[in-house]
């Protein structure tokens, strides 16, 4: 049976050239980078390219690099490392409603222990109105955390406009760019942001390593104590081979970013629109035009996804329903219903996301399963009903 990746934003499959780069990190140099010995400064020569290699993807120095073990560990140690290191009481953080679940969580664990945070709302496309930010601002306000571009729907976020509001009232700034690096370009100094979380698995390094950018003379407190690794900001022997995957995965973004998007972003678009003129009452979710190039979210009207992703996987099609962290909940996506979408039609949608790996080939044999697929569905819904009103339940 075929198979077909369309769930890139969930994780990426490895590069060949980042699996090579790695490889010698297991074989050869596999010395702890805190070793005075040969084989210590060997790993961390490779950890100190590494580091060059994702400040040169963000435009930031190598020492405001922290390697950390993915996006969850960033977006936490940029918010709960702001809100520790700020003195005093009271503290105010500002966030918004569509956020993944690590800066959410984050959040609503703060408000345990009496942080205010404002969870400020977006548009029917998903934008965050950059003066909703400015009014939710208070003098208790220490920190501003809003993602650069959505997970499930791809919204890119008026990111630039908010660091300029947060610059000028002396506010810290975070950004979960997790979904955008490695697909748009990321400037830290033109975004004007603080902080940045980035995740390695999202644009073809290996799972379990990312890093944050920390703004020279931004204070933070780690969460973890230990050793002095990463000048004192994460403690823990660092994962060398990972961290190596990760320098190479920016290397090769920075290289092919241009053409990657342009293709990735022109088969994308042919899916969306020969999907709408196939498939009857089907809409996308979010933003026609500001998102990441590689994000489709799609309503198959009268269609339970659920039933849909498991027909696509049967014929060995891989796509997703939202974010994969929030796999197995039973509630609607919480950025759907932030669209205001109603909980039927958040249950109606699918999300596919494609990668630099995806092809024509691949595209034409969905569209061609697509069709056939929503129509037995919505005849087995329809004959459902009719049932159930014959009844009178």
């Amino acid at each position: 049976m075929r198979r077909v990746y369309l769930d890139n934003n969930a994780t990426t499959e490895v590069a060949p050239e980042v699996m090579g780069a790695m490889l010698p990190c297991y074989r050869e140099f596999y010395g702890n980078a805190s070793s005075v010995h040969w084989y210590g400064q060997e790993a961390k020569a490779l950890m100190d390219k590494a580091r060059q290699q994702v400040a040169t993807l963000l435009n930031a120095e190598p020492n405001e690099i922290v390697f950390t073990s993915g996006g969850t560990e960033s977006d936490n140690l940029a918010i709960r490392g702001i809100v520790d290191s700020v003195p005093g009481t009271g503290k105010h953080i500002i966030t918004s409603q569509i956020e993944h679940h690590a800066v959410l969580h984050s959040g609503q664990m703060l408000q345990k222990l009496g942080i205010k945070v404002t969870y400020v709302p977006v548009d029917a496309e998903g934008l965050v109105d950059p003066a909703e930010i400015e009014k939710s601002i208070t003098p208790e306000t220490v920190l501003i955390s809003i993602m650069h571009s959505n997970n499930e729907i791809g919204a890119i976020q008026p990111v630039q406009e908010i660091g300029a509001i947060a610059r000028a009232r002396d506010i810290y700034f975070h950004t979960d760019a997790v979904q955008a690096a490695g697909k748009v370009p990321l400037d830290v100094e033109q975004l004007g942001v603080d902080l940045l979380s980035i995740a390695g698995h999202k644009f073809h390094a290996p799972k379990g390593v990312g890093a944050l950018y920390i703004k020279k003379g931004t204070k933070i407190r780690s969460l973890l104590y230990g050793g002095a690794h990463e000048r004192n900001r994460r403690a823990g022997t660092e994962n060398i081979p990972h961290i190596v995957g990760l320098g190479k995965a920016s290397e090769l973004a920075m290289t092919e970013m241009e053409n990657n998007t342009g293709r990735i972003l022109e088969l994308r678009n042919y899916f969306e629109g020969e999907t709408f003129r196939r498939i009857p009452h089907t809409s996308l979710n979010g933003p026609r035009t500001r998102r990441i190039p590689n994000t489709a979210n799609i309503r198959f009207e009268q269609v339970e996804s659920e039933a849909l992703l498991i027909n696509l996987d049967l014929a060995g099609v891989a796509c997703s329903t939202g974010s994969a962290c929030a796999s197995g909940s039973i509630e609607p996506s919480h950025v759907l219903t932030a669209l205001g979408l109603p909980p039927e039609q958040a249950f109606s949608s699918i999300r596919f996301s494609l990668s630099k790996f995806t092809t024509r080939e691949e595209i034409e044999y969905v569209l061609n399963l697509l069709p056939e697929m929503v129509g037995r569905l919505r005849e087995m819904s329809h004959q459902h009903n009719k049932s159930f009103v014959m009844r009178g339940e």
